[in-house]
């Protein structure tokens, strides 16, 4: 196989594996060696179309970006994408194979595992080093028998494994400590150190901290890593990560934050607009009655995220808002619910249904067909202002209604109400677009700034692996890496 491997592991869901993984990518390819990120299963509703024409978790898509090579199927072989508490929609190898609740997809996990092991063979095959991150928790052993994300993996790989615990949220000795205390000896023999992330203070009060944790696991400590701030101005991978610090922006932007929000990085680059106050709306919140923008984002289930909209009084708050003046946009799933029906004949999202929408376009929408992954450009159909983005979405939406939107290969696409207030579209990236954010932004009255969206996520990505290699030893962690021995 020839590539060396090294495996990142947590002590908990969001304690910073994925931007650990995205700066050590970095890091390695700044050094001249062709990286690979990798996740076995990942869990997230914010997805990326790659180039190879499937669909990966965000994350992924972002490593992939740090270590300087498209994003691909194989670099998240299994995705798992919530459409109600207890049932995902899983995805593999970039294409959809069906819906599970969580007890079937246990059972479907050992066949999976063959899969999650193609991808690692093919990435490893062009790669000097594949970076792997584990899913939530190393100690989860009541899921341990059928597990392909973690120690799973790691034993059937024999890819080493460091340990990242989180100083932030309390407790970090004891999570990692833990670790070995409940895992089984063979999975810990695993794990060859461990890293403490986001610090804040004096490193130097946490030494003995760091020794207690070697001196109780046997485990090499190999970085004490400090809080990196600027970690806000890359995408965020799941719903932990929805914004909650708010800016002093002059004009407010709401975005309704429903129970299966999906690709809300889609916002991002509005959070570093000094001139908006970007504010998630929570079901339990109203609609701020300042918005000048109420955004409705895409969803992994349109009909259950309409049910909830409603449930949260969020209808009455946008025919108010409508009322007064206040604009309106709808992205994908969002969009949907802005037509007046959304039919799901074929059971694709749950029991089959129809339900009525809010009724702000004159659109239908049936829920069927082949999921649309691609990358796509064109321009506003009426300022003819050009935009690049990327459609990942199930379903057809038709009427009779002003386009929105011109596509390249001259379809028109999305709707506009004649006032051009209310706005839906299937188009995710808009925003991150800077020519129709700075057109966005005018047309709200709002001061756009200079800001170069994609230069901001390059210069994080190196501020980042700066960061690791001061303060991990990456050296040590290239050291530890090995050729990995697949299970047949």
């Amino acid at each position: 196989m020839g590539a060396r491997a090294l495996m990142i592991q947590g002590t908990g869901s969001d304690v910073g594996k994925s931007l650990i993984v995205a700066g050590l990518a970095r890091a390695f390819t700044r050094r001249g060696l062709k990286v690979r990120p990798f996740k076995p299963q990942n869990m997230s509703n914010n997805a990326a179309v790659t180039a190879d024409g499937g669909e990966i978790g965000r994350a992924q898509a972002l490593q992939a970006r740090a270590a300087r090579v498209p994003a691909s199927v194989h670099m998240n072989p299994v995705l798992l994408k919530p459409q109600s508490e207890i049932g995902s929609q899983v995805v593999v190898q970039g294409k959809v194979l069906g819906n599970a609740r969580a007890r079937e997809y246990q059972s479907m996990k050992p066949k999976l595992l063959g899969a999650v092991l193609e991808s690692f063979r093919t990435l490893a095959g062009e790669a000097d080093l594949v970076l792997v991150e584990g899913a939530g928790s190393a100690s989860e052993v009541n899921l341990r028998a059928a597990d392909i994300a973690n120690m799973g993996f790691a034993r059937a790989a024999d890819v080493p494994v460091v340990l990242l615990g989180d100083i932030d949220r309390g407790g970090v000795i004891a999570s990692l400590v833990g670790t070995k205390a409940v895992i089984d000896p063979a999975d810990a023999a695993t794990i060859v150190g461990f890293i403490v992330n986001r610090f804040r203070g004096d490193p130097s009060l946490f030494e003995d901290g760091m020794k207690l944790v070697a001196q109780h696991t046997g485990w090499q400590a190999l970085g004490l890593v400090p809080f990196f701030a600027a970690a806000r101005k890359l995408p965020a991978e799941d719903a932990l990560g929805l914004p909650s610090e708010r800016s002093a922006g002059r004009v407010k932007i709401a975005v309704l934050a429903y129970p299966r929000i999906a690709n809300f990085d889609d916002f991002d680059p509005l959070r570093l607009e000094p001139d908006i106050d970007l504010v998630f709306v929570r079901p339990g919140e109203p609609l701020p009655g300042d918005a000048a923008l109420a955004i409705l984002p895409g969803s992994k289930a349109t009909l259950a995220d309409l049910a909830a909209l409603r449930d949260a009084g969020w209808d009455i708050d946008l025919r108010a808002h409508v009322r007064r003046g206040g604009h309106v946009l709808g992205i994908c799933g969002g969009y949907q619910m802005l037509g007046r029906r959304v039919a799901d004949p074929n059971g694709i999202e749950g029991p089959p249904a129809t339900v009525e929408g809010l009724g702000l376009f004159e659109v239908d929408t049936v829920l069927e067909g082949d999921k649309v992954l691609v990358e796509t450009a064109g321009e506003t159909a009426a300022e003819r202002v050009p935009f690049k983005g990327y459609e990942m979405h199930i379903g057809r939406t038709t009427g009779e209604v002003r386009p929105f939107l011109r596509l390249g290969d001259g379809r028109d696409e999305g709707a506009v109400s004649d006032d051009g207030r209310i706005v839906g579209c299937y188009i995710h990236g808009l925003l991150t677009d800077d020519r129709q954010r700075r057109h966005w932004l005018k047309r709200l009255g709002a001061s756009a700034s200079s800001l170069d969206y994609q230069s901001e996520v390059e210069a994080t990505l190196e501020a980042l692996a700066d960061h690791l290699e001061k303060h991990i030893d990456c050296d040590r962690l290239l050291d530890l890496a090995r050729e990995p021995r697949l299970r047949e």
